[in-house]
């Protein structure tokens, strides 16, 4: 194949398609999509070995490719859920009617054509998939070669619901893998309406600089935990482990952990085995790292400039002594992402103060930062968590898939 274009034209095409189904069509749609994940969860899994079984075990991104029996049930549990959510498409916003007896509405519409490009998460296709369809959008997915089987066997499940409802099956759009029509992905303006790109900082970085589509910027995650001198270490402890360990290959997971000078070492005595635990490899300034070698921790390092403002995605963190709030909001300030950060504190007004001067997109008191997410924040599932400001910020889920449109209703009135 020398080009996408057809690809991308027949999606484009598609989009007046999928506006013309009314709210029950799309939860229809969507039911039957969750039974048939369900009753070919096999094949998949299936599928999904081929694709694993080609990454190295210590690969991080091996977590996020795999999908088994209860990754399969979270995505029908997902689907139901997008599919229970009212439709965001539709809505009138505002409504008057002028002296000359012009008629004037806004309503939200779809936003067209929504184009992902993402890395190893096959779970992102089906998440899209259902978004975008609950929203009356057209979606265009380039997966990561690591994943291709899996996206493969799913798109064609999603194609088969498609065409029992004689639905386009442009509707979901699976792009080639080779890196050469990314490009050609960046630059169709005719066709594509927005990109997301979901992935490393490197791949958000090239999209960024690369598109001339409009991109919403998801995906890149470099999350920091302050623990005040006033907090409660060994539920601070708890936190912070949950923070890094639960599922560490995933952007809300912690990175660095700011700790106060006034309880470092009793802090650090009492996280440090359960980091251990899950052998966490600890990158530590010089006073942190003094206090952890007399803990005898054994998977220490003396952290360098570029440790801090790391995304690990792997059992990592890096660790750091700070004076109080105002050099650990300096320090986020500089190295954040501008993702997901916490406090943890039993000060509710310096709490207050930090959650309301850091900027993120989700701040958080005394809670671990792996609550970022679309589901758990009641959005049913996320096409990623936007870190910019415009148009989306956060969780960026179905409500963001629709934009404005003015409609104007009248009677021969001339200007």
């Amino acid at each position: 194949m020398e080009s996408i274009e057809n690809l991308l034209y027949q999606a484009h095409k598609a989009s007046g398609a999928i506006k013309l189904l009314n709210d029950e069509q799309k939860k229809t749609v969507l039911s039957r999509l969750a039974v048939v994940l369900s009753q070919n969860k096999e094949q998949i899994i299936s599928e999904n070995k081929r694709d694993v079984d080609r990454m190295p075990d210590t690969d991080p991104k091996k977590d996020r490719l795999l999908l088994n029996d209860a990754r399969i049930a979270d995505l029908f549990t997902s689907i139901n859920d997008i599919s229970a959510l009212p439709d965001p498409s539709g809505k009138i916003l505002l409504e008057h009617t002028t002296a000359n007896g012009l008629f004037i509405q806004k309503k939200t519409v779809p936003l067209g054509v929504v184009g992902i490009i993402y890395e190893s998460r096959p779970n992102v296709t089906i998440d899209v998939a259902a978004l975008c369809i609950r929203s009356g959008n057209v979606c265009v997915l380039r997966g990561g070669s690591d994943a291709l089987y899996t996206n493969i066997c799913l798109v064609n499940l999603i194609h088969d619901v498609l065409r029992e409802f004689g639905l386009d099956e442009a509707i979901v759009q699976l792009l080639p893998t080779d890196r050469k029509f990314i490009q050609e992905m960046l630059t169709a303006v005719k066709y594509i309406d927005i990109i997301i790109p979901r992935g490393s900082q490197q791949l958000i970085d090239f999209v960024r600089e690369n598109s001339k589509v409009p991109v919403i910027e998801t995906g890149a995650g470099v999350c920091h935990t302050y623990v005040e001198k006033t907090a409660k270490l060994e539920q601070a402890a708890a936190v912070v482990v949950n923070a890094k360990v639960s599922r560490p290959s995933v952007c809300n997971s912690l990175d660095t952990i700011l700790v106060d000078r006034a309880i470092a070492r009793p802090f650090l005595q009492l996280v440090a085995p359960g980091l251990l635990a899950y052998d966490v490899e600890i990158f530590a300034d010089e006073e942190s790292h003094d206090i952890l070698k007399e803990l005898h921790y054994p998977h220490l390092r003396e952290a360098r400039r570029d440790d801090f403002g790391r995304e690990f995605l792997d059992f990592k963190c890096s660790v750091k002594v700070v004076a109080g709030i105002e050099e650990a909001l300096d320090h986020i300030s500089l190295h954040s992402s501008r993702h997901s950060e916490a406090i943890l504190s039993e000060n509710m007004q310096l709490a207050e103060r930090f959650i309301n001067e850091v900027d993120a997109a989700a701040a958080y008191i005394n809670a671990s930062t792996r609550f970022t997410d679309g589901g758990v924040f009641g959005l049913g599932a996320e096409i990623g968590i936007s870190t910019q400001k415009l148009h989306a910020r956060g969780p960026f889920a179905l409500e963001k898939l629709v934009t404005e449109k003015w409609f104007v209703r009248g009677e021969g009135q001339v200007r």
